[in-house]
């Protein structure tokens, strides 16, 4: 640009008094300041305090930390908490080359089947992939049943191509699916797509239905009844969500069982300062792995009944169960096996997802929600709510299907797709007597059989010294144990601070998902860390008491 043009230019700018005469000066044709003078009435310009570049006064952000919703402040969730975070460094360090006491991290903190080695079941990725790219219906590899089901879910497809939108509560083919496996499982108990949500997982889902519970302020806000230990999306979304955390303790003592006078205890007390509204079962437990008997899911809903409670059953790993004598009830079938007084009034939905069980298939997240008894005004509303966010993921509805609607006797998968289920489900029922065994053989661990879902939830004991110097740091203690162990080891645990647990108690909770061989060694260093960290602090302590002995003595 001419020097002129330039000039004016920057004459068109709201400029401070040095900066438009040294301007003027460039303009003049007999004057002319050395670049240098110019550029440094810009510096004292843009130098002065509270002014932007352009002479305006500086803007400050709208969003900080003082200004940011204080509910979103209150959000914790541990399963990607701190030592997830420190995990990655490591991570990364390792890659740089930096020594360290171990050659890898393993992330046994979250339960991500795929990413600690499991395959994927075959049939699944085959309906998948023809379904993502249409052309492979030619490709006479892959099975007729495959392509089959292929064809069938394209035609529901807008534009029979799954990277259109669907309906907002789910595409209405695969919810009809998902109401006919339902009726199966619960042994023929109706169904009706209409009761059915499709969603980004269960936690989209859950998260939902919390939204509709949630209201009222001071001691009218809703309170929602969740187990302790449980599963952080709850407290998180609970928190966000500015309702009030009910909690209930499971027994550790005896199984991590539920125990009705319990669920007493906390709801009265909570109606002195709140609306209790819901109740929260998880079942198979996360992280508790415990399985809830027939009678015990009867004697929760006949509390949800007398005490008018909206019931959240959270049923994702209904696929795993491993100990003798276990068996999964869902709260539906026996909700409506108790009769009309319970199946015709009581408020139930119920929660699902391909992102556990024997499929493992978290990053499709695909999931579902059927509702029960819901007033049909306020169904409305969670049309209207599903809504909002368009759409579930349609390659993880297409992969929920097939969960859903499996290959059968006489198809041609189907030899392939039993073998692979059951060789999974196996594996994880082995996996979970190993973690039980090696646990209990350590001293200072406790653990309680791993019934079914796909962690252990192991009691540790922690000498005094270790829970001081945590405390001194500013840290849980079991934190700080499970960060020295993954300094130590790289085994990524979460403590079980992060799932709630009773005042004095320690644990911690991993996934019992790496394989078989894997896991042995990761359950034996874990055993070796906790001995050689109570050793060292449990020495600690007797050099602290010997000291405070002499010097009482040389006084």
């Amino acid at each position: 640009m001419p020097r002129h043009g330039l000039a004016r230019a920057v004459l068109g700018l709201r400029l401070l008094p040095s900066a438009r005469l040294w301007t003027e000066a460039f303009l003049s044709p007999t004057l002319s300041p050395a670049p240098f003078l110019l550029h440094r009435a810009f510096q004292r310009q843009v130098s002065q305090p509270g002014m932007a570049e352009n002479g305006l006064a500086r803007r400050e952000k709208v969003l900080t930390l003082e200004s940011l919703n204080p509910s979103v402040k209150k959000v914790e969730y541990a399963v990607r908490g701190p030592i997830v975070t420190r995990a990655l460094e490591l991570e990364k360090e390792l890659q740089q080359g930096v020594k360290k006491p171990f050659t890898e991290v393993i992330r046994a903190n979250i339960g991500d089947a795929q990413a600690m080695g499991q395959k994927p079941i075959t049939f699944l990725r085959q309906v998948s992939a023809l379904c993502m790219f249409p052309d492979l219906l030619k490709d006479p590899n892959f099975p007729a049943d495959a392509k089959e089901k292929a064809r069938r879910l394209l035609a529901a497809c807008g534009g029979q191509s799954i990277g259109a939108y669907s309906a907002s509560p789910g595409i209405e083919l695969i919810r009809q699916d998902v109401a006919h496996f339902i009726e199966r499982r619960d042994g023929g108990i109706p169904s009706r797509a209409e009761n059915i949500f499709l969603s980004t997982g269960a936690s989209d889902a859950i998260v939902t239905i919390l939204k509709l519970l949630v209201s009222g302020e001071g001691r009218s806000r809703t309170g929602v009844m969740i187990p302790i230990p449980q599963y952080p999306l709850y407290s998180a979304a609970l928190a966000e969500l500015n309702a009030v955390q009910i909690n209930y303790y499971l027994d550790e003592d005896k199984c991590w069982a539920l125990d009705i006078g319990e669920l007493r205890r906390a709801l009265k007390e909570a109606r002195q300062h709140c609306q209790p509204r819901a109740l929260c079962i998880i079942n198979p437990g996360n992280p508790t792995g415990q399985v809830q008997s027939r009678q015990r899911i009867e004697d929760v809903i006949r509390f949800a009944w007398e005490e008018q409670l909206f019931l959240l059953a959270d049923e994702v790993y209904q696929d795993n169960i491993y100990a003798e004598g276990s068996q999964f009830h869902s709260f539906k079938k026996v909700l409506f096996e108790m009769g009309p007084k319970y199946s015709g009034s009581v408020e139930l939905a119920s929660f699902h997802s391909i992102s556990k069980g024997f499929m493992g298939e978290c990053g499709f997240r695909g999931g579902y929600m059927e509702v029960i008894n819901m007033d049909p005004l306020v169904q409305q509303q969670l049309s209207k709510l599903v809504s909002v966010r368009l759409c579930p993921p349609v390659t993880g509805q297409v992969l929920l299907d097939v969960v859903v609607n499996q290959p059968q006797p006489g198809d041609p998968s189907y030899q392939q797709f039993s073998q692979e289920k059951q060789a999974v489900l196996s594996s994880l029922a082995q996996k979970a007597q190993l973690t039980e065994e090696t646990f209990n053989r350590a001293p200072g661990i406790r653990c309680n059989p791993v019934q079914g879902a796909m962690y252990a939830f192991p009691r540790i004991h922690l000498p005094p010294q270790a829970v001081q110097e945590a405390q001194a740091l500013g840290q849980v203690p079991d934190m700080f144990f499970c960060l020295k162990l993954l300094e130590e080891t790289g085994i990524c645990v979460v403590p079980g601070s992060g799932f709630g647990q009773k005042e004095g108690t320690f644990h911690f909770r991993m996934t019992i998902l790496p394989p078989l061989e894997k896991l042995k060694v990761v359950l034996q260093k874990i055993s070796q860390f906790h001995a050689k960290f109570t050793q060292e602090y449990s020495q600690l302590q007797l050099l602290g008491s010997s000291q405070k002995t002499a010097e009482k003595q040389g006084h």
